[in-house]
């Protein structure tokens, strides 16, 4: 069963990427016989009732039936991203992921929008290493988010030092994502091969 928690989330999928090292644009790249974002919006639409895509190629987008936006600055990058998509939500907490990432597991979503009571972020660590294209964010990060783009500090990670983060540990993933599926994604050619191959 679905967390009720859900009911007053968004969730936000990062299109925008310039895709120099596929070399093709990774949301229509083929997987099972779908693009790869209709993989990511079919496990967000099994969760959330609201949809953002952030992308610079709206028009691609039109026939999915969710909110597509554009990024809010020139400046590009991830962190513009997932400034867009908080920026245009109307929910305070806002599940964030990329156009790349097909094998999301809605269970452990919902399990991580269950911890987001009292932080500011939710966020797992596979392998040890935080995850933030996988994570929760709240609204209020916004000015901080905006703070760091125009200081042209473009790393995801650098603004959970000043934050409330609840970090998603190893064991918790496991219980819902042995195999850590949900933190697949497609880069490059060879991981497009390799993801073929794990279907």
């Amino acid at each position: 069963m679905v967390n009720t928690v859900l009911l007053t989330m968004t969730g936000i999928v990062l299109a925008g990427g310039e895709n120099r090292r596929m070399g093709a644009d990774k949301a229509f790249l083929k997987l099972d016989g779908r693009p790869l974002i209709e993989h990511v919006l079919k496990a967000l639409k099994g969760v959330f009732d609201r949809i953002i895509i952030v992308t610079n190629s709206p028009q691609q987008y039109d026939a999915y039936g969710v909110t597509v936006v554009m990024d809010a600055f020139d400046k590009r990058g991830p962190l513009t991203g997932i400034y867009s998509g908080l920026a245009s939500s109307q929910d305070e907490c806002n599940f964030v992921t990329a156009c790349d990432m097909p094998y999301l597991n809605h269970r452990f979503i919902s399990y991580m929008a269950g911890l987001v009571e009292g932080y500011d972020a939710v966020v797992p660590k596979p392998g040890g290493r935080a995850e933030p294209l996988h994570a929760i964010y709240r609204k209020g990060l916004l000015p901080l988010i905006e703070k760091r783009i125009q200081q042209d500090l473009r790393r995801i990670s650098a603004i959970f030092d000043d934050v409330r983060v609840r970090y998603v540990e190893e064991q918790e993933i496991y219980l819902f994502d042995p195999g850590k599926r949900s933190f697949v994604n497609i880069n490059t050619p060879k991981e497009y091969e390799e993801a073929t191959c794990l279907d």
